[in-house]
């Protein structure tokens, strides 16, 4: 099961409060262990968290130690104007060296850019990466809808999730996605546990990749959905660039939610390449 290991003030952080910073934490949640592998960090993706890994999370953990980790303004995580990946590499940087890295990392879509950002900028902290449908470059689809969606629920009106998300049913079809979005949400406390402001100002960054000089030399895979356009042929000279000993792999009839449309494929993806070397 899931610990808390800590929780994080949820006020919004100053960028220039430097006191502030020193001090705030991701909010951690951890699983129990005795397994020896090397232990493992999960980065969840844009309007996530890392309760959303809990059952990869348990079944993985027979292997050895999972964190999982509540990005920046998501879950019960601080919330801050900035969202750069600069600044979520340099908190899950803090993550690690807690516990006395270094550590294997897994990260999905906006997560996995944080943890390319992390390997790239504090490689002694990385084993290995694992970045789950997303490459190192500037997309052009806005998620901004989604944050609209969100933004127009009545929050006074909702009772249970169910309610949430038949508002959100007006604008997101997708009944995944709506159940998806209700994870973020605290019901009695009427509030999304999601910094909407800051994710939208920040969402060219977001969909952005920062230029880094520099390369990860350590095993990495980009593992995609077969059904997903996110990773490219094209953008395999990028990746390369970047991650020379970087390895590809799809998951059949997967799509850009891989580790939830194919929860176990996934699992014995991360497994198999994990478990290469040890």
């Amino acid at each position: 099961m899931f610990h808390d290991l800590h929780l994080s003030a949820r006020a919004p952080l100053l960028k220039n409060d430097e006191a502030q910073y020193a001090w705030q934490m991701l909010n951690t949640l951890f699983t129990d262990s005795t397994g020896p592998a090397m232990p493992l960090l999960i980065v969840h993706g844009l309007y996530g968290s890392g309760r959303n890994w809990g059952v990869i999370a348990k079944r993985l953990s027979d292997r050895g130690p999972v964190t999982a980790v509540d990005l920046r303004n998501h879950g019960d995580s601080f919330w801050s104007d900035s969202h750069s990946y600069p600044d979520m590499a340099e908190d899950l940087a803090k993550v690690i060296d807690a516990q006395a890295g270094p550590m294997d990392v897994v990260g999905h879509s906006m997560g996995g850019k944080a943890a390319m950002v992390l390997a790239l900028t504090r490689p002694e902290l990385v084993n290995r990466l694992i970045v789950a449908d997303i490459a190192p470059v500037t997309y052009t689809h806005s998620q901004i809808q989604f944050i609209e969606a969100m933004r127009a629920v009545d929050l006074s009106q909702v009772e249970k999730r169910s309610d949430a998300a038949a508002q959100l049913a007006r604008i997101v079809e997708d009944p995944t996605l709506q159940a998806f979005f209700t994870q973020s949400l605290d019901v009695k406390g009427k509030r999304w546990k999601l910094n909407l402001d800051a994710l939208a100002a920040e969402m060219d960054k977001i969909l952005g990749f920062p230029e880094i000089g520099g390369t990860f030399d350590k095993p990495t895979l980009f593992l995609s959905g077969a059904l997903s356009d996110y990773v490219s042929a094209d953008h395999r000279p990028t990746i390369k660039s970047l991650f020379p000993k970087a390895r590809f792999a799809k998951i059949p009839e997967a799509g850009h939610w891989l580790h939830a449309e194919t929860p176990r494929e996934f699992e014995a993806s991360v497994r198999a390449f994990l478990d290469r070397d040890q």
